[in-house]
């Protein structure tokens, strides 16, 4: 059975969920969310307005309340929020159920081409983070923002975003991986 063919749980045998099947689900969540909250899916705005309470400690209460972007969008515990945390629990038991957890600081595929150094995996995803978060809020919206809500609502920026985000992550894998995965 390939990735792509699944039982009659939505699961394949390697444990991951069906793509079409999420494909649908997410669909359907979609709608869910416009006819009772009336509003898009997105996290990178809960994401960042969580970061003000992070830059407390380091910037001071009062420099976080004066600065421009965390006045306009500051924390507060609303549907965003909770969606934030909701994606990060179902994710959570999504793992724990299918028993694929594993905690993992360096993947066997970034360790055969770029090395096993946990310290340059941790720098590397620390500043992918903060450059995919810095676009996400220049753009007005992450993936499921504007890939999923957007594009859903036919809006020409999201699918502008959108294509763009899949043809730079071709071309950013085409250079990171030359010759696709290896076959170990």
């Amino acid at each position: 059975m390939n990735e792509f063919n699944s039982t009659d749980s939505g699961r394949n045998e390697g444990g991951r969920w069906n793509p079409y099947l999420v494909g649908a689900g997410l669909g359907v969540l979609s709608w869910l969310v416009f006819a009772v909250v009336n509003t898009p899916l997105g996290i990178s705005t809960p994401i960042s307005s969580t970061a003000s309470l992070c830059a407390i400690p380091a910037m001071g209460g009062e420099a976080v309340a004066r600065n421009a972007y965390w006045a306009k969008f500051p924390f507060k515990w609303d549907y965003h929020m909770l969606f934030l945390v909701g994606t990060f629990l179902g994710s959570l038991a999504s793992v724990l159920a299918s028993r694929g957890f594993r905690l993992e600081t360096v993947p066997a595929t970034w360790a055969e081409r770029f090395g096993g150094s946990k310290g340059g995996r941790l720098t590397t995803a620390f500043l992918g983070g903060v450059i995919i978060m810095f676009g996400a809020r220049m753009a007005g919206g992450c993936t499921s923002g504007h890939g999923i809500s957007g594009s859903l609502q036919l809006a020409l920026s999201s699918w502008v975003f959108f294509l763009t985000l899949f043809g730079f992550g071709a071309i950013t894998a085409f250079f990171l991986f030359p010759g696709g995965k290896s076959k170990t």
